[in-house]
């Protein structure tokens, strides 16, 4: 064979003649021609194999040029011979590879037949890919439409015919077919079309479906030979990036590519090659990428989960883009960062390279807590969670993390909250320090164990021994000195020698007798003169001692008498011969007891040491969760679903934990079951279920025992609310039969019997538990009713009258179960009621401060079950009156001084006191529930015989009456008369019952109504605190009977509200009020003010109740809103913050009612800025900053600037100036405010003088600035000229110098005053809609022929303020009566 393949660039490139011996295609077939050649292509393949490719080529060639125009049967059948000469080639190739013996031309035979055939059949795949992508477009289903089965038939052919190419091609890659080139060089050509035709299939964009797995993987193993054997490894780097920046959703798929790459094919240097890539692009290329920044940052996560090993070496090309602009990519780097540290960097194996890169990476994400981005904030937030979870948190950083994560509870971002709610519950699940988390319980144990540490430092202090500075220390520190006196004796100067003849005879004196001393006694002399510091005596005695003694061993040294040898005798008598001696016998002796014992007190000081340090770490990390319960709790109530839920589950992990305070929240999210989002309420009733329901027990009885403790611990000390919310939850509880709830209400009749010892306290628990349990199922009570009764109720009631008390809430619960046939009621003589009576009865003339409430259940329970329960109680009251007289009769004699003073009262006159007390409650009682039945039992009773009794007759009729009157009832359908005048009749029957027949003389209610009109009008008499409660408290429930005692006694209720000392009578007052107003509006109307005034109360109980009430009686429409609700507003800053909270809600709820803030707002800031009032500068605009926050719309902004400007007229003092320029500055004012502003220049142009007018006006014209347009903002500009000059230089100044330019024939048209006549309006050119009438904003009407309406600083409905003593006259008369029609709105 005399020619070589070369695979072209470009196909046309094989028709052109080329170099020397370079194939040429030599015909190119019609479409016609193909059919018959592609069979003799068949035939020579079955007969020659797969080297027949070498002849026939010009006709798969002559395929791919007619590709558009053949049928797609052609170009199948073209691509299943290639696939066969392929496969072939792979059968083949591997023998003829392995001979010894392949010559030139054989070689060269194989590799023309190796590149031909994976030119034509890469080439051919990229075709029938794009056939086939094309055809999913056009045959694409439309809305409503089928997609064509042969389409699909013919897309699903091709996918498995792609799977088939791709596994051929990787069965002859995988050969070692390199050999077949020169120098085992495989040309570029060859590798680019292999890969190319891969990466289009890449881009298919259905490649990352779950169905295209295997085509993917196979896609993936080729381009993986192409990498290890080809050399395309470069080339494959360059292609995923230009991948990631074109098809986004192929992120996932390069991941996946690039980690199998570098596992199972071992280029693990690709990794780094495509992260550097990524880590040198700059911000301004990213910027223009777009899309493409998001596939980097997906594909650096889903990589670095799956070889974060491999990218460690290279992740510091990846840092650079933490300080880059785009926050997906450092999302992405910290995430690496993140899967790095859980991955690889953790355990404590790690040596000292691997734990300092930790800590950098650590540091790093501890940066990025405080991200500018909120969304790297919580993605960060995220992978700390990972991290926590998987215990790759170093234990010296937990406290430290903790801090920055409660920090982010108050961010403004929803999700960075909700992410740090998700990691504080990890910290907590997955802490190394305790089960239990309560900081009060970690106090006591670490103040011990402090306290041993203590002791053993001590004891270990007095233990050391004493330092012993040793002789050769000793010679060392004097060595130097002693070197130079030395030197000094043995080479003297003449001065010296001079003076040495001065102190010869000194020295003889002091070392004279040397011949007497022995040589020992003269080397201790020598040793004591160095001791002392004498080195001069020392070294001359050494000296002469040497002349004295030569023979001696202690100065035989000194032979030859020089420096080195007088020192070394120095040294020697100085330290003695057995120097070295103990201390080389210490290091070689074994080890004493006393060392041991030493050694023991070292560790057991070490051991405490840390204990020490784990309890304070312990007790800091519960600070720190205590901390952040206190910011989550509040979180439990915000409107983002996500979070709240977040919330919930956070709450039930701190309380599985014991945390302190957690109970807190877990009974502050209990009211949540009543929300409106189906979600939340889910997550309530799972929490409650997880930590209650679901107990844990070896048995029934054991999980039963569990389950009531648990609940009785949540009741107790629980308000009526709680108790309300967890009736919700446990009533569906025991709405299911199951052993567990059989058992549980056994222990529940134990507990309430007295069968097992129980406290007071959970036997109430357990009692209120089985009445919610009656909610389910009635018989759970009413088969017990006899056991309720004598536990309860019996001899023994005196004894516990909130146990008697949860006992009636529990019985009264089967009335929950009424249908609509006969209510359900029991005889009056039933042993329930007498036994009712008579703990009724005693306890009147007890002084038992539980007895009421026990005495209003037991009103209730009667009139709930009772036959006739006003018979009842009619001859209970004449009992306790009669009880009451008898007790007087035997203390006292009755005497009309008996009540007047109460420091002279004796104690059977208090106990008189207290009992008159508690017969007023029980008469305000049986007023209140007598109304209730009457108008809910009664009235539905007699529309239950109304409607059997309408059924009756229609069954009595026959069909031919029936038809008759079908005309009249569809006449009375349509005009909607059906039942209303019965209705209607029954009510005026109950109502006249109410206003004549429940005071009548015959009715003992009427007989006590003096009595509580006399206590309460006579507060100097009746004193006592308990007395003059309950006459407030029963007048407001008489004054509910009928309107003719409420107009009686309406004068005095309101003079207890303003004049009585008691803050109690007050708030109780406050709520009766509340509820004369819902029934009879029209004769409490006019005494809102006197309403609206205790928001001011100096009681804060009275305050909060005050708002509570107000907030419902606006809210449902029952009370008019007026200017008084600036009282309201001062509520904002009030310093306890449960009032505060409520006034803002107050705002909250009334921004949602059309345009009501709007209206209001003028009257607030001009009795908030009146000087009378005495608000603070900074409270004023505290409150007003909250107020013009609801103004959102641009007409009422408009209105609301033209309003302000017109009060600054009729403002008398600066401060008033002040307050309505801030106000206008807190608008958000835009264009057609600014223009309503120039208008109104002469309002306030006289005032700019002021600092406190001047500022706000400019702080809105810097506003106006930052948001114009160049020519409005030339206007703008403009006028904050105007008034910085009238600021600076006076309003008169200004005027005149306009006045001067004005005649020299100059013209200012951008501050010309504007006309004020009201009759010139502006064209309203270019504009749909007609400019806004004053009218629609509720503004007052000028008319030409009127004056300007003087605007005063009052609200615009005037009220005169109630004397706090209210004679006859100055009662408020009815005004404005309150309809119920419907409130017309105002619509912008």
């Amino acid at each position: 064979m005399s020619w070589d393949f070369i695979v072209p660039i470009c196909l046309d490139d094989l028709v052109k003649s080329g170099a020397v011996n370079q194939y040429v295609v030599q015909d190119v077939l019609s479409a016609k021609q193909l059919p018959s050649h592609l069979n003799s292509f068949k035939a020579a393949l079955r007969s020659h194999g797969p080297l027949c490719i070498l002849k026939h080529f010009d006709t798969a060639y002559s395929v791919l040029q007619h590709c558009r125009t053949v049928d797609v049967a052609v170009k199948e059948d073209t691509l299943e011979l290639l696939i066969q000469v392929v496969k072939g080639l792979s059968v083949s190739l591997p023998t003829i590879l392995m001979s010894a013996s392949l010559s030139a031309a054989d070689r060269k035979q194989q590799l023309n037949a190796v590149k031909m055939s994976v030119f034509l059949i890469c080439k051919i795949t990229e075709i029938l890919e794009s056939d086939s992508y094309r055809e999913t477009i056009v045959t694409a289903p439309s809305k409503g439409r089928k997609k064509d089965k042969a389409a699909g038939k013919g897309l699903a052919q091709w996918e498995s015919e792609r799977e088939a190419v791709l596994q051929c091609l990787t069965q002859l890659l995988q050969l070692d077919i390199r050999t077949l080139w020169s120098l085992s060089l495989v040309e570029e050509e060859f590798v680019s079309c292999v890969t190319c035709c891969c990466y289009k299939l890449l881009e298919n964009p259905t490649i990352n479906h779950m169905k295209s797995k295997s085509t993917r993987d196979a896609i993936i193993h080729v381009l993986g030979v192409m990498v290890k054997k080809y050399n395309h490894m470069l080339g494959a780097c360059v292609k995923v990036i230009q991948l990631l920046q074109h098809f986004e959703q192929l992120a996932s798929v390069c991941a996946q590519a690039v980690s199998a790459w570098s596992s199972e094919y071992g280029v693990k240097s690709i990794v780094g090659e495509i992260m550097r890539e990524i880590g040198q692009k700059s911000s301004e290329e990213l910027a223009r990428e777009g899309s493409g920044v998001k596939a980097f940052s997906s594909f650096l996560s889903e990589l670095s989960t799956l070889v974060p090993d491999a990218m460690i070496p290279n992740i510091s090309v990846l840092l650079t883009h933490l300080e880059g602009e785009s926050p997906s990519l450092r999302v992405a780097v910290c995430e690496v960062l993140g899967e790095v540290l859980v991955r690889v960097l953790t355990g404590d194996k790690l040596d000292d390279s691997a734990r300092g890169d930790r800590d950098r990476f650590l540091d790093t994400l501890q940066e990025h807590i405080h991200d500018a981005h909120s969304h790297v904030r919580a993605r960060v937030l995220q992978v700390y969670t990972r991290i926590v979870n998987s215990k790759a948190l170093p234990l010296c950083r937990y406290t430290e993390v903790m801090e920055l994560t409660v920090g982010r509870l108050g961010d403004k971002s929803v999700n960075v909250c909700k992410s740090a709610i998700q990691l504080l519950a990890a910290f907590i699940a997955h802490n190394p320090y305790s089960c239990k988390l309560s900081s009060v319980d970690l106090r006591k144990p670490l103040e011990k164990e402090m306290a041993k540490l203590k002791e053993m430092r001590e004891t270990m202090r007095e233990q050391e021994p004493v330092a012993v500075i040793t002789a050769a220390d000793l010679w060392d520190a004097m060595k130097p000195e002693v070197e130079m006196t030395v030197k000094a004796q043995l080479e003297p100067s003449r001065e010296e020698e001079r003076d040495d003849e001065d102190d010869e005879d000194d020295e003889e004196e002091e070392t004279g007798g040397d011949e007497e001393r022995g040589d020992r006694d003269t080397a201790v002399q020598i040793a004591q003169f160095l001791r002392d510091n004498k080195y001069r005596q020392a070294v001359s005695l050494c000296v002469r001692a040497h002349s004295l003694f030569h023979e001696s061993p202690f100065f035989s040294a000194l032979a030859n008498l020089n420096t080195e040898s007088l020192i070394n005798t120095l040294a020697s008598l100085f330290k003695g011969p057995e120097h070295e001696t103990p201390e080389a016998d210490a290091d070689d002796a074994p080890p004493t007891p006393q060392k041991e014992a030493t050694e023991g007190r070292e560790s057991e000081l070490k051991k405490q040491e840390m204990l020490v340090q784990y309890l304070k770490d312990t007790e800091s990390f519960a600070l720190q969760v205590e901390r952040a319960i206190a910011v989550i709790n509040n979180m439990l109530y915000w409107k983002t679903t996500t979070v709240v839920q977040e919330a919930v589950q956070f709450c039930v992990t701190a309380f599985e934990f014991s945390v302190a305070d957690s109970v807190c929240g877990v009974r502050k999210m209990l009211p949540l079951v009543w929300s409106t989002d189906v979600a939340v309420k889910d997550a309530i009733i799972q929490a409650y279920r997880r930590l209650y329901l679901n107990p844990h027990g070896d048995s029934t009885r054991a999980k039963a025992q569990t389950l009531v403790d648990s609940l009785s611990e949540l009741m107790v000390d629980a308000s009526l609310g709680t108790v309300q919310c967890l009736e919700e939850i446990v009533q569906e509880f025991f709405s299911t039969e199951s052993a567990l709830q059989t058992s549980v209400v056994q222990v529940l009749w134990e507990r309430f019997s007295g069968k097992r010892e129980t406290a007071p306290l959970h036997r109430r628990a357990a009692v209120l538990l089985l009445g919610m349990a009656a909610r389910a199922e009635r018989e759970v009570v009413l088969s017990n009713l006899d056991t309720l009764c004598s536990v309860a109720l019996g001899e023994k009631v005196a004894e516990d009258y909130l146990l008697a008390r949860d006992t009636l809430i529990t019985i009264a619960n089967i009335t929950d179960h009424q249908s609509k046939g006969t209510p359900f009621r029991l005889p009056v003589d039933h042993h329930l009621f007498s036994r009712l009576s008579q703990a009724i009865a005693d306890g009147v003339v007890q002084s038992d401060p539980h007895w009421q409430t026990f005495m209003e259940q037991a009103v209730r329970l009667i009139y709930f079950l009772a036959e006739s329960p006003d018979q009842l109680c009619s001859r209970l009251l004449q009992r306790s009156a009669r009880l009451l007289l008898e007790q007087v009769t035997d203390g006292v004699e009755p005497n009309q001084s008996q009540v007047q003073e109460a420091g002279s009262q004796s104690t059977e006159e208090q106990v008189s006191c207290s009992s008159l007390a508690q017969v007023l409650s029980f008469c305000g009682a049986v007023a209140f529930w007598q109304i209730f039945h009457l108008e809910r039992s009664i009235s539905a009773e007699l529309r239950r015989r109304r409607g059997e009794r309408e059924e009756m007759e229609e069954t009595e009729k026959g069909p031919a009456s029936k038809s008759k009157e079908a005309n009249d009832s569809c006449v009375e359908e349509e005009l909607g008369l059906v039942g209303a005048s019965a209705e209607d009749t029954e009510a005026e029957f109950i109502r006249k019952i109410c206003e004549t027949e429940l005071l009548s003389e015959g009715n003992m209610l009427s007989a006590f109504l003096p009595l509580v009109v006399k206590v309460c009008s006579s507060p100097g008499r009746y004193s006592h605190p308990q007395l003059t409660t309950a006459a407030c408290l029963a007048l407001s429930q008489y004054m509910m009977i009928s309107p003719a005692v409420c107009k009686d006694n309406i004068r005095l209720l309101f003079t207890v509200l303003e004049k009585s000392p008691l803050p109690v009578v007050r708030a109780n007052t406050i709520v009766a009020l509340g509820d004369l107003t819902v029934r009879f509006p029209n004769i409490l109307e006019p005494w809102t003010p006197n309403l609206y005034a205790r928001l001011s109360d100096e009681k804060a109980s009275v305050r909060l109740t005050a708002i509570t009430v107000l907030t419902q009686l606006v809210l449902k429409d029952v009370m008019k809103v007026k200017g008084q609700v600036s009282e309201v507003a001062v509520l904002l800053l009030d310093p306890e913050p449960h009032i505060a909270s409520l006034a803002l809600n107050f705002f909250n709820e009334l921004s949602a009612k059309d345009n009501a803030i709007y209206n209001l707002l003028p009257d607030i800031i001009s009795r908030l800025s009146n000087p009378e009032r005495g608000i603070k500068e900074e409270d004023f605009n505290t409150i007003m900053k909250q107020l013009f926050s609801y103004i959102t719309k641009e007409r009422q902004t408009e209105s609301l600037v033209e309003k302000l400007c017109q009060r600054f007229r009729t403002a008398k003092t600066e401060r008033q100036w002040a307050d309505l320029a801030v106000s206008l500055s807190l608008l958000s004012v835009c264009e057609r405010g600014f223009k309503k502003l120039q208008e109104c220049w002469d309002c306030y142009s006289d005032k700019l003088t002021e600092p406190g007018v001047y500022q706000p006006l400019l702080s809105i014209m810097a506003k106006l600035r930052r948001r114009a347009k160049p020519q409005f903002k030339a206007q703008v500009e403009d006028f904050e000229k105007r008034l910085t000059a009238v600021h600076t230089k006076g309003l008169e100044n200004v005027e005149g110098e306009e006045s001067e330019l004005q005649k020299g024939g100059t013209e200012n048209q951008n501050f010309q005053t504007p006309q004020t006549q009201k009759n010139k309006r502006k064209t309203t050119r270019g504009r749909g809609k007609p400019k806004l009438d004053d009218s629609d904003l509720v503004t007052p009407k000028t008319t030409r022929s009127r004056p300007k309406p003087v605007i005063t600083f009052s609200s615009d409905e005037e009220e005169q303020e109630e004397d706090a003593v209210m004679a006859e006259s100055e009662t408020p008369k009815v005004t404005t009566p309150i309809a119920r029609t419907r409130r017309t709105r105002l619509r912008h």
